[in-house]
């Protein structure tokens, strides 16, 4: 018979991969959930708060080294993806010449080659699968920033998605809105300051106020995570 030590190995600190990371809002996320976050953007990113950063093409590393990682979060830049971009403001881009890259597709295929499960988000309007949506209301946080993310290899359920509160503070159309919550983008006519984006999406180790307005709330990926493991235990049971 053999017996117990007594001793109980701790579970492996499981890897994740967090491509096109920009300061690191879902990496933080992550790591609250015991994930080891290791972060990839083809900009430095100085502040960015995950275990370790790599600097490069983000779908380049998924199919190098996507494998190696236990689950992988994708969040391509949406400035290509939006509805303003591909529908009211596409002309006044054609006719400046500006570009923005179209990641979706490129990087599921990156991702379905990886064989590992992963999770990809974008903006309302991209071509993201909507296998789930969250929102700032969710979450108690100070704003709206409905995300939308595309599952593959797992599955989780919708979380209900509470009534606003109010409206975005803000200028609209000649009008002054006071609200709850503040605007996370641009500049002027009432949008967030630095300090209020932090308190707004729960940043604490950033200023840069591009990359704060680019970033994920925590609180999303935290709930993906928590979500990603519940499925995981559920099929291992």
């Amino acid at each position: 018979m053999t017996q117990s030590t007594g001793i109980r190995r701790a579970r492996p600190m499981l890897r994740l991969l967090d491509a096109f990371s920009c300061i690191g809002g879902a990496a933080r996320g992550y790591q609250l959930a015991g994930f080891h976050v290791t972060g990839v953007d083809i900009e430095a990113q100085p502040d960015y708060c995950g275990d370790v950063f790599h600097r490069g093409d983000a779908i380049e590393f998924i199919r190098a080294h996507g494998h190696e990682f236990d689950f992988i979060h994708a969040s391509p830049p949406c400035q290509g993806e939006g509805a303003p971009t591909k529908g009211t403001n596409a002309a006044r881009n054609r006719r400046i010449g500006r570009h923005h890259p179209r990641l979706i597709a490129p990087t599921r295929a990156a991702l379905d080659a990886s064989g590992r499960p992963y999770v990809m988000e974008n903006v309302a309007g991209s071509e993201v699968r909507k296998d789930l949506r969250l929102c700032g209301e969710q979450f108690g946080l100070g704003v709206l920033m409905h995300r939308y993310f595309e599952l593959g290899g797992w599955h989780t359920t919708q979380p209900q998605h509470p009534a606003h509160r109010g409206r975005v503070r803000g200028w609209r159309h000649g009008q002054y809105f006071d609200g709850p919550y503040v605007a996370a983008y641009g500049n002027g006519g009432g949008k967030a300051t630095v300090d209020e984006i932090r308190q707004a999406k729960g940043i604490d180790w950033s200023t840069d106020h591009f990359r704060l307005r680019e970033a994920l709330p925590p609180a999303y990926t935290h709930w993906v995570a928590t979500a990603f493991l519940t499925s995981v235990q559920e099929v291992a049971a």
